[in-house]
């Protein structure tokens, strides 16, 4: 687990009350909506969720990739104070992959099979750095090395299909950073990887993070992984925030209800033999036919009256700095209610 800074950082990307829509053949959808959190210089976010609660599409509404029939409608990304929400796409793409890179949760289907590794590290650094070929060749060998990839020399001739999936990620890590970004979005990079593999991963983010002094938004819904990557964590549900803190107070002191009861679903070491683990009922709410009120009312076992028709607002706690809820549980002011 790492640790949290004693001292705010001034916010190196600040998303404010994203809006993201799709057009589908049932009616618009908003997978992302309303959405808010900042990132810190050096800092780890964790964005944590059931599958379909909004994180990829958030990750892909701040870099500019959302599919045609997807747009932003309401809200702002600002990245050292400019608002990437309303760039054109060219000025966008001067952006991304040099001052913020993208990490996809799985590499062969990222990395074009008819080109050598060498070559698609080059590109981006070519197109960026202004390197030759000759100089991106021998800095696209540096940052194999560099991930732990061993015969770099000779990796960087070859095609993503003569490596392992462990690799082809060592590859995706390695095109991040080429460019010394300054934040790195990585959406599940270790969802397809075994756990050993996984492990190995995630100890090389970390150190590069600590080295570089790189900002991260690691996108999951392991909960082991928020534990061992996060300074900060932003629960997601049904395209909303609904709780965030840093990562000791997430799993000391949870206080949203979807919050609890993640942590009660999953198995823990002191957990006797043959307990069962306690699941969350139902499933997430269709993305087009939203409940009216709480999101998280139908699965709730804590839900009031006022959950089936009005919708909290993400709240500060009034007790605790850095920590807000979306609940009802804790009134209008962030003030825990009487039961």
């Amino acid at each position: 687990m790492s640790v949290t800074p004693a001292v705010a950082a001034p916010s190196l990307l600040r998303v404010d009350g994203l809006r993201t829509e799709f057009t589908t053949d049932e009616g618009p959808v908003t997978p992302v909506d309303g959405v808010g959190f900042t990132v810190a210089a050096g800092e780890t976010l964790c964005l944590v969720g059931e599958s379909g609660s909004g994180k990829s599409v958030s990750a892909l509404s701040i870099m500019g990739l959302l599919a045609g029939n997807g747009r932003i409608t309401a809200g702002s990304v600002l990245f050292e104070g400019q608002d990437l929400a309303g760039l054109p796409e060219p000025e966008l793409r001067r952006i991304r992959g040099h001052a913020i890179a993208m990490i996809f949760q799985e590499p062969m289907t990222s990395l074009n099979p008819v080109l050598t590794i060498g070559d698609q590290l080059s590109e981006t650094m070519i197109l960026h750095l202004g390197l030759t070929k000759a100089e991106a060749r021998q800095r696209a060998i540096e940052l194999l090395e560099k991930v732990g990839i061993p015969r770099a020399g000779a990796v960087v001739d070859d095609h993503p299909h003569r490596l392992s999936g462990g690799m082809r990620q060592r590859v995706m890590i390695a095109m991040a950073l080429s460019c010394r970004p300054k934040l790195i979005i990585a959406d599940e990079p270790t969802t397809a990887l075994d756990v050993t593999i996984q492990a190995q991963i995630l100890r090389l983010m970390r150190e590069l993070s600590a080295e570089t002094g790189t900002a991260t938004i690691f996108i999951t819904h392991d909960l082991g992984v928020v534990a061992e990557m996060a300074d900060r964590v932003a629960v997601m549900y049904a395209g909303q925030v609904v709780e965030e803190t840093d990562v000791y107070t997430l799993f000391d002191q949870p206080k949203h209800p979807y919050t609890v009861a993640l942590l009660k679903s999953i198995p823990h070491i002191t957990t006797p033999a043959g307990d069962r683990l306690t699941p969350i009922s139902g499933s997430v709410p269709s993305l087009v036919h939203l409940p009216a009120g709480c999101r998280f009312r139908e699965r709730c076992p804590q839900a009031m009256d006022r959950c089936a028709t009005e919708l909290p607002a993400l709240q500060p706690l009034a007790s605790r700095n850095a920590h807000s809820v979306r609940c009802w549980l804790y009134g209008e002011t962030g003030t825990a209610v009487p039961a």
